[in-house]
């Protein structure tokens, strides 16, 4: 019996086709949504349609990818400007504010994810560790009584599953009904 042949690093120059691929793929997401074709992708990323296959084989796998990219950056600015605000209602305005501004400008976007894969919701250990992230963010909440003692991360989801679909349906102002949902957690 063999061993299988120790895994290569990626080329340089395959994950700077790779990147370039998800990059064009987003902004072509974010703004038709999920009419958009793979060969219109390829173009845009100025890659061969091979290329583009090499790396993500369907276009599931194209959008899954997407998302997971979409849901990294979600993450790290949530660690780079929420988790270090100092004033723990304002972290967590900070962090509901971002979701708001990202998913307005990705809104083909989230509609070719929900397409795909049922839910806008993010998977998998990026999913988990930004729930983690508003986990810390409400019970740094509790601790210095900003937010009621019964607030919990599944609250921060809800009001973000609020957020996505005011800014889906276009039903009214996602900043004021962020405002008054977070108002919501403070303690009576």
């Amino acid at each position: 019996m063999s061993t299988p042949p120790p895994r290569r690093k990626p080329r340089t120059d395959a994950e700077r086709n790779r990147a370039r691929v998800l990059e064009a793929a987003r902004a072509l997401f974010a703004e038709h949504g999920q009419e958009v074709q793979m060969t219109e992708v390829a173009r845009v990323a100025e890659v061969g349609i091979g290329t583009l296959y090499r790396h993500f084989p369907t276009r599931q796998a194209l959008i899954e990818a997407a998302a997971e990219s979409r849901s990294a950056e979600l993450l790290e600015h949530a660690r780079a400007h929420c988790l270090g605000e100092a004033d723990p209602a304002r972290a967590l305005a900070l962090f509901v504010a971002h979701v708001g501004e990202v998913l307005t400008a990705d809104r083909g976007m989230s509609q070719a994810i929900e397409a795909v894969v049922g839910t806008t919701e993010p998977q998998g250990r990026t999913g988990e560790a930004l729930r983690d992230v508003a986990r810390e963010l409400v019970e740094r909440g509790k601790a210095a009584g900003a937010f009621r003692a019964d607030a919990a991360a599944s609250d921060v989801n809800m009001i973000v599953c609020g957020l996505a679909s005011v800014i889906r349906n276009e039903a009214g102002d996602w900043r004021r009904f962020a405002e008054i949902a977070l108002d919501g957690l403070k303690p009576r």
